[in-house]
């Protein structure tokens, strides 16, 4: 089958970071579905693993950790799904990916694609609406106010435009009665958020407390910080609630939370693929989140976050998108959708 991998860690504007190969077709055994991949998109994750993990001597590292596709066949243990059936996914870390032709991927962790998105646009979702929900409604508690608070309250998405905040805005606002403030830098991208439902948008290259303050609303007692938490953590020390909630997603290279003691502030930890890399009781919750943003998408409620289309799956489109993905500039989500020649 044709795939998309690497052997060295290599910056991507070299050839070899990521080539087009040829691989076994993978079986179905266990839990697993074996899916023809229709559509893939790609994440930071991606991007960080490729520049990290060395597979072993003479092997193929494959990413991706976004699809949607139908299931080719299962395995003998699958309850849930049958040959046939659409389904999109953002799989899990400790396993191969996406970047191929067939792939293996655990029921516990797949959901139904929604019937009103084509494939490119449901591929744009698994992930950043597994770890916007997750971050939201089980680090955060959302729908739980803050001690001491007053009126529904408000949340601040730090990175609003980018893959996980274009999914953490639209779930805030249409699922809660929080005020939704989001961040963005650029014309485009505060256009973006803006049209994603964010009742504000402040600006994340300027110090955000003074911004907050001038919005006249008090302070959020919710703060989703989806990147650059270390150049922000002075802001959200200074403009959060007293006993209010913080989510971190990104990877700061130090994280002093002490400042966070005296407004007596929790701090939380949003991880995607826990659920699938240590096997939890609650696994299948995933897959059952999956299915439920189907449902809110297909219902209207929701909207995909695909920006753009890279053509198909090739090392040298996703060469392309992990490049934009670096340079810190991507908007919602790049998808690649079908093989074949760049």
């Amino acid at each position: 089958m044709r795939a998309v991998g690497y052997q060295t860690p290599l910056p991507i504007e070299d050839a070899s970071a990521l080539v087009d190969i040829d691989l076994p077709r993978p079986e179905a055994a266990g839990r697993d579905l074996l899916v023809e991949v229709r559509a893939v998109s790609v994440n930071p994750v991606d991007t960080k693993v490729r520049r990290a993990a060395k597979p072993e001597a003479g092997a193929w590292k494959v990413l991706g950790w976004d699809a949607a596709g139908v299931v080719a066949a299962v395995g003998p243990e699958v309850t849930g799904f049958k040959v046939g059936d659409a389904v999109y996914y953002a799989g899990a870390i400790d396993r191969a990916g996406a970047n191929a032709e067939f792939h293996l991927v655990d029921e516990r962790i797949v959901g139904r694609k929604p019937h009103s998105l084509t494939w490119a646009e449901a591929a744009a979702l698994p992930l950043t609406s597994i770890t916007a929900w997750e971050a939201l409604f089980d680090r955060l508690d959302v729908r739980k106010p803050v001690a001491g608070g007053t009126g529904p309250g408000a949340v601040l998405i730090i990175g609003g435009a980018g893959g996980v905040g274009s999914i953490a805005v639209q779930l805030a606002r249409q699922l809660t009665d929080l005020t939704v403030i989001a961040t963005a830098s650029r014309p485009e991208t505060r256009a973006w958020v803006e049209g994603l439902g964010a009742h504000h948008v402040i600006d994340h290259s300027q110090p955000l407390a003074p911004q907050l303050e001038a919005l006249g609303m008090g302070a959020p007692q919710f703060v989703f910080c989806t990147t650059h938490t270390d150049a922000h953590l002075d802001d959200i020390v200074t403009l959060i609630a007293p006993q209010g909630r913080l989510a971190v997603i990104d990877d700061p290279p130090a994280l002093d939370i002490l400042p966070f003691k005296r407004k007596c502030v929790s701090v939380h930890w949003e991880a995607m693929f826990a659920r699938s890399l240590f096997h939890t009781a609650d696994m299948g919750a995933q897959g059952e989140l999956l299915t439920e943003v189907a449902r809110l998408v297909d219902a209207g409620t929701l909207r995909t976050t695909l920006a753009e289309r890279f053509g198909p799956i090739n090392a040298a489109n996703l060469r392309r998108a992990h490049a934009l993905l670096e340079s810190g500039r991507a908007q919602g989500k790049i998808v690649l959708e079908g093989f074949g020649a760049g």
